[in-house]
């Protein structure tokens, strides 16, 4: 009397933050005890579905692809599979996905460091290891705290510190950037939050 357990639902491969997530809900009237298995395709080589070691047998519904794609530059699409015990529903296919193309980017975060006359900008991405030598770019906002008027400094490389001279600067100032990526068009995240710093406060 046993049955094949129902197959997952909303099986959706997404971009969020850098990474590429295949998602899914439990099937209807799952037992609490399934685990899933994603495999993926690419249009390199399809009806090639190839094993995601890590998510194999997980008790999560989602799994994180990004490092498991052999090219960022080619569509891929995932499937994923209810195990129960040793029964397993079909697999159930999402839509293809191409990283370089599809990809939603994060704000960075801003380290601050200011110096006598000099304001130090880098900033962070919550990059996966696989994807860092891509060419992440951010743009970066200078501001006196209640002014519209902002200096814009565009395409500094991830990795770069901005140095900003601030001599002429006095009072509060604020800093806020995005992240940004170079595709067929340009790409953008949200500005992050601003942050803040006083200059010049002499006495």
């Amino acid at each position: 009397g046993h049955v094949r357990p129902p197959p997952p639902q909303n099986v959706t491969l997404l971009s969020k933050d850098f990474d590429m997530i295949l998602t899914w809900t439990p099937g209807e009237g799952s037992p609490p005890d399934v685990t899933y298995t994603v495999r993926y395709e690419s249009q390199e080589r399809m009806d090639k579905w190839i094993k995601v070691p890590h998510c194999k047998n997980i008790n999560r519904t989602s799994c994180n692809l990004t490092c498991a794609l052999p090219n960022f530059f080619v569509k891929v699409r995932a499937r994923v599979k209810t195990v129960s015990g040793q029964f397993s529903s079909p697999w159930v296919e999402s839509q293809f996905k191409e990283y370089h193309l599809d990809v939603e980017l994060a704000p960075p975060v801003l380290n601050v460091d200011v110096k006598e006359n000099l304001i130090h900008v880098n900033a962070s991405f919550p990059l996966a290891t696989c994807v860092e030598s891509l060419p992440w770019m951010y743009d970066l906002d200078l501001w006196e705290a209640g002014s519209e008027n902002k200096k814009q400094y565009e395409g500094i490389f991830r990795k770069k510190t901005m140095t900003i001279d601030t001599t002429a600067f006095r009072g509060n100032y604020c800093l806020s950037a995005r992240s940004s990526f170079q595709s067929i068009d340009f790409k953008h995240s949200k500005f992050s939050q601003p942050v803040c710093v006083l200059l010049n406060n002499k006495g």
